[in-house]
Formats: structure tokens, sequence, C-alpha cells
């Protein structure tokens, strides 16, 4: 099986192209420049580098979200035109999940942060359990001192750009339970993300480019901005 994996959720975006569960290549940016710049020059520079041909692919891979509201939308917007001009199914997997993979086989609770600002984060919390990545409950938008509550005497490794934010409050609260992940395994990856959209093809767990809906977990900016608005009367 091809798969294209296409990731815009968060600070950092990157496509990859796998080929039989082998990774042939992969863009990583996490700069200045806005998702709306960088993705489709780099899904046209890695195609242009590996040669392969649009209907080869079979299946689109993308971000589903939790993260940013607008680089849900551009990733989600990409893999929709791409799935639908070629024909193929959309496979989507939940940002958090994909940034818990960065961290393989560990002992410890698996927990990414995303900032969600307003002191929340969008998270989960994941173990390894008989070889199998295996969350605990749903996905998360919750201040960080629940979650903490949540993770009270428990060895924790975090990742994500939430950790930039918010070392210092988990480092006061947990000590030495609280680990930290090298910035190199921070953000998702499209290439981990090409590794559990080809599990998830071999399941048949995806969807037709129009049915394909993200995960926000909580109303945008705007939106709350709006709500806020129309209470107080303005």
């Amino acid at each position: 099986m091809n798969i294209l994996a296409i990731d815009a959720s968060g600070l950092s975006g990157s496509v990859a192209y796998i080929s039989d569960y082998k990774l042939v290549g992969e863009y990583y940016i996490c700069h200045k420049l806005t998702h709306s710049q960088t993705i489709m020059p780099m899904l046209e520079h890695l195609k242009g580098l590996i040669g392969f041909e649009m209907n080869e692919i079979d299946a689109v891979a993308v971000t589903s979200g939790p993260g940013s509201f607008t680089g849900i939308r551009i990733g989600v917007a990409t893999a929709k035109a791409m799935a639908l001009a070629i024909g193929v199914p959309i496979i989507g997997i939940p940002t958090l999940d994909v940034m818990a993979h960065n961290i393989s086989f560990a002992s410890e609770v698996i927990c990414p942060i995303m900032d969600a600002r307003r002191n929340q984060v969008y998270t989960g919390i994941y173990q390894w359990k008989n070889g199998t990545l295996e969350r605990e409950g749903d996905h998360l938008a919750v201040e960080i001192d629940e979650l903490l509550e949540k993770l009270a005497g428990r060895q924790t490794i975090f990742l994500g750009d939430g950790v930039d934010v918010l070392k210092g409050k988990i480092t006061d609260v947990m000590g030495d339970a609280a680990q930290f992940a090298p910035s190199f395994l921070h953000m998702q990856r499209a290439s981990v993300l090409a590794q559990l959209a080809c599990e998830a093809f071999e399941k048949g767990e995806m969807v037709d480019a129009d049915e394909f809906v993200p995960i926000y977990l909580r109303k945008s900016q705007a939106e709350r901005e709006l709500e806020e608005r129309e209470q107080s009367g303005h």
C-alpha cells in the first residue's frame, strides 16, 4: 500500500510518503512560515524528488485534530482535495495519538500536551501495554492543574508545544516524576502519522473524503469571543 500523509494541526507542518510500511520520504518544518505557505510546496518537492505518481496512492492520511483551528482546516482541506482528485479515501488519525507514538515502548505514562491557551491544554494519557500504546479515556481539553491532578504520583513523559509554556509549572507540581522528551520528539510528524495510517488501512478504518470530519474538542477563539460579546449584550 502507498499512503501520502499530511500534518498541519500544530506549530510544525510535515508531509510524508510511505510504501508497504517503509518510509520513503518526509518533509518537516517548524518555523515562522504558515502552513498555507509550506504544505503544498513540500508536497510538490517531495513528489518531484521521490518520483511517485498520484495514481499510485491508495489513501491520504491527515492528522484530524485537536490543534490549531486554522492549521487543521488547511491540512484537512488539502487532504480532501487530493483524495477527491485521485478517488481514494482519507484516513484520519488524532493528533495526540500521533504525538504519543513518538515515544516507543516506554514504561512511563506518555502525556502529549498542546497549548490551548488560557492555561488549558489538549491532551491524552497513554501507556504502552503488551506492545500496544493504549489511551486512558478520551482526548481532553482541560486546565493544566486538572491534568496534573490526574497524573499525581505517576512517572510521566511530557511532549508537545505545551511543554515550552508549562514546563516550569509541571516541574513545580510533579518534581522528579516529570520527564520531558527531547525537542526532536516534541511535535507530531507525518512519518508517524503515515505508519499509523498503514495500520488503520489494513483494518479498513478509512472514510470517503466527503464524509471526513476533524476533531476540535472545543469552539474556536472567534466563536468563544462572539458568545462572550452576545452574553455581555454587546
